[in-house]
């Protein structure tokens, strides 16, 4: 028992981020794909696994470190116009992230509710602010931790549909390309939703305010790095990612099996991304009806989780940048700048739902733009992590420095690609 209870503590914000990364807009992009190619961009899910714990793995390390976010190293080392482009591109991607999944947590929530979509998306946003400002963070991380649960439906799922399972495997582990707009738009949301900015920010400076929780009293505010810590930081991260890229193939395979073998190839409401789920409750009546029910758990779970996610980031990005204090470890009479930062974010995500762009189209369309907006980011997180000066005996070593540049090469090619056909058609 004591040795299971010395594991879990291990958990931390690999996990949480692990949990964040299939936000919303994560499942709504996942499922369009399914639904849109099958199982012709299931081989993401596995290639994309290392890719992705590299760069969150750096972003930690940063951050365990340097004692600071991923802005505050920007801002020590490098000219003040590198950082605010970084922190413009991540407060932009990240608010308008915060919109579509407001608004797909309503949405959701309307499957099962008779209530005003504009009261759900008060209330939602409401419950968000209060427990990121008002609750105190040891306890706010625990309960982001539970929430990660909510995706386990998916996985579920799979097993229990009649798969195709050697043409899965094929799937899983060869590419398959189509140099077409549709192909490149969502692959490149597929990699932007998975491997996002915020998830950037977020990692890092959690990484620093969890181990100033553990040793403030002793060691100031500067997190005690050694190799321990490190350690600990890897498996934290690893497990997390993992579970982050077993719930996307199970929801890209999901998806494909369901809804694209029955002629559904677009997704056009949360309707019918919940119909995926149906497989899980077939064995019970009114079946449709609980599927939504499961679906709009899963996707109000996992938006409770994320948008705190998107809003503390920023927060971290912009209060490191002009020198506020930050953290969600301090009231908020005491950062009233951080805490400013993600009540306008939130507020002007929430705005974004009123301009009538619809929910499960805005998803997808955020996840793009993280795909985007992550190529520039990447960059200056490879130059950092391997960098001597700042990492000292730390730095990336050569597998690290591998993986995170075949990353930015690889969203760059998708990005660039996607562009070039969108101009074509």
């Amino acid at each position: 028992m004591n040795r299971i209870k010395k594991f879990l503590r291990i958990f931390g914000p690999g996990v949480v981020t692990g949990a964040a990364d299939d936000d919303p807009s994560g499942i709504a992009t996942y499922s369009q794909t399914g639904a849109q190619f099958g199982y012709g961009q299931l081989w993401t899910a596995i290639f994309m696994l290392p890719l992705l714990a590299s760069v969150q793995e750096a972003c930690a390390r940063i951050g365990a470190v340097s004692g600071k976010g991923i802005a505050g190293v920007i801002k020590e080392h490098y000219s003040p116009k590198i950082l605010y482009v970084a922190v413009m591109l991540v407060l932009i991607a990240n608010t308008i992230n915060i919109g579509a999944d407001i608004g797909a947590m309503a949405a959701a929530a309307n499957l099962i509710l008779p209530i005003n979509f504009v009261i759900l998306t008060l209330l939602f946003t409401t419950i968000v602010l209060v427990l990121e400002i008002f609750v105190s963070y040891r306890v706010y991380a625990k309960f982001l931790k539970w929430l990660a649960l909510s995706l386990i439906a998916y996985p579920i799922t799979v097993f229990m549909i009649d798969e195709p399972w050697l043409k899965i495997l094929k799937a899983t582990f060869i590419p398959y390309f189509e140099f077409n707009f549709q192909f490149l738009f969502i692959i490149t949301g597929v990699l932007g939703t998975t491997i996002s900015p915020y998830l950037f920010f977020w990692q890092a400076s959690q990484v620093v305010e969890e181990e100033r929780e553990k040793y403030s009293n002793k060691l100031g505010s500067k997190p005690r790095v050694g190799w321990q810590l490190i350690r600990r930081i890897r498996i934290d991260n690893f497990i997390g990612m993992l579970f982050s890229e077993i719930c996307t193939w199970s929801i890209i395979v999901v998806a494909a099996t369901v809804l694209h073998t029955n002629g559904i190839t677009d997704i056009k409401t949360s309707a019918d991304a919940a119909r995926a789920l149906e497989p899980f409750v077939q064995t019970f009546p009114h079946a449709g009806y609980l599927a939504k029910v499961i679906f709009a758990i899963g996707i109000i779970g996992l938006g409770l989780l994320a948008v705190p996610v998107l809003a503390g980031s920023s927060a971290y990005a912009l209060s490191e940048a002009v020198n506020w204090k930050d953290g969600l470890n301090l009231k908020f009479k005491n950062a009233h700048g951080f805490y400013g930062v993600i009540t306008i974010s939130t507020l002007i995500g929430l705005m974004i739902n009123f301009v009538g762009i619809d929910p499960i189209k805005a998803l997808v369309y955020a996840a793009v733009l993280n795909g985007v907006v992550a190529v520039p980011l990447i960059f200056l997180i490879a130059l950092i992590a391997k960098n001597k000066k700042i990492m000292g005996k730390y730095k990336s070593r050569m597998l690290s420095n591998i993986l995170i540049w075949i990353t930015f090469g690889g969203m760059l090619i998708s990005a660039v690609a996607m562009f070039f056909t969108y101009l074509k058609t």
